[in-house]
């Protein structure tokens, strides 16, 4: 389904805010140049389609944002006469077919929205679709793929800490907490065809290098709240750095120990909480199969979340995260 391109033409690209809505956009951009209105946010910011205003002959790309969230004004949007190209990783419990939809899904552990993009280009800016993956936890597709392109260690790193920085900087309750918003941060990627050249001369890279090491510095010294042989639950204070860090944090708890399972719950303004939770068996214990438990909660095999959890309901949270799990033995340590 290819865009039309007339010059009163609309089109809108809706992506999520974080590493691989950033590069999966970037690559279908490249292939197919589009002067289209972008509609984004922060990580959790997901139920993005209802911002585009329903009318036929209109061109939407969504990338990965869930079809469950965005089902009804998907809907509106085909009924109306859009045209829809849609890519995504997470749960799609109700997809549905339209012939004014192009839907490419997969919900496999080792596949995010960029990879998928990768295979539609066949390859064609496969380095964007390894930093995506990088930035999505999934270090063993993209160091494949790295290896595939022949990239050596060092270049390999280097995408690595990319696709972190671009994921950390989704991690918020608003836009305002963030180092960069996203429509600004991907208008500067957009710039740089190589990745290598957007780490090299964007002042934004260095911006977010900085952000991050200021940020990661504090959670050096955290304790689990609750721990098991099998995983753990961290709480994060009601902190803009704690905000910003959480999803960061989680990956990199997974990473270390990816047969674990953990939960790290942020505190809202509110008294609420965020919950990322990374699963260490995603193909049998998936994450958005505990969040989706919980108002709120959703996301994808190996890791979910839960956007608004009340301070009353984290004893319950904790109880269902050890049963789920199947924990054992557990300890409170703060």
């Amino acid at each position: 389904m290819a865009l039309r391109d007339a010059p009163n033409h609309l089109a809108y690209d809706v992506f999520n805010g974080d590493a691989d809505g950033i590069c999966a956009l970037h690559q279908l951009r490249l292939a197919d140049p589009c002067d289209a209105q972008l509609i984004t946010g922060v990580k959790r910011d997901i139920e993005l389609l209802q911002r585009v205003p329903p009318a036929a002959d209109i061109d939407v790309v969504a990338l990965d944002i869930s079809l469950d969230v965005n089902v009804l004004p998907l809907q509106r949007l085909l009924d109306a006469g859009a045209r829809v190209r849609y890519f995504d990783h997470h749960s799609a419990q109700q997809a549905f077919a339209h012939p004014q939809l192009q839907w490419v899904w997969n919900d496999a552990p080792d596949v995010c929205t960029s990879l998928l993009v990768d295979r539609h280009l066949q390859g064609r800016f496969r380095p964007w679709a390894i930093v995506a993956a990088f930035g999505d936890n999934l270090a063993a597709p993209a160091r494949a793929l790295a290896s595939e392109i022949g990239l050596d260690e060092k270049d390999t790193h280097a995408l690595d800490e990319l696709g972190r920085m671009l994921n950390y900087n989704a991690y918020g309750d608003c836009v305002d907490v963030l180092h960069v918003a996203p429509d600004v941060l991907y208008r500067a990627v957009h710039q740089f065809a190589d990745p290598f050249d957007f780490i090299g001369s964007s002042p934004l890279y260095r911006l977010l290098v900085d952000g991050y090491r200021d940020d990661a510095a504090r959670i050096e010294q955290l304790a689990p709240h609750m721990q098991w042989a099998g995983g753990a639950i961290y709480l994060l204070p009601s902190a803009s750095w704690a905000r910003r860090i959480s999803g960061q944090f989680a990956n990199q708890l997974a990473g270390q120990h990816p047969a674990h399972s953990f939960a790290v719950l942020t505190e809202n303004t509110d008294g609420s909480f965020v919950a990322s939770v990374r699963s260490g068996q995603p193909t049998t214990h998936a994450a958005n199969g505990l969040c989706e438990r919980f108002t709120s909660g959703g996301g994808r095999k190996a890791a979910a979340g839960i956007n608004h959890l009340p301070a009353a309901d984290v004893p319950h949270f904790i109880d269902t995260f050890a049963d789920y799990f199947a924990m054992s033995g557990h300890r409170t340590l703060a």
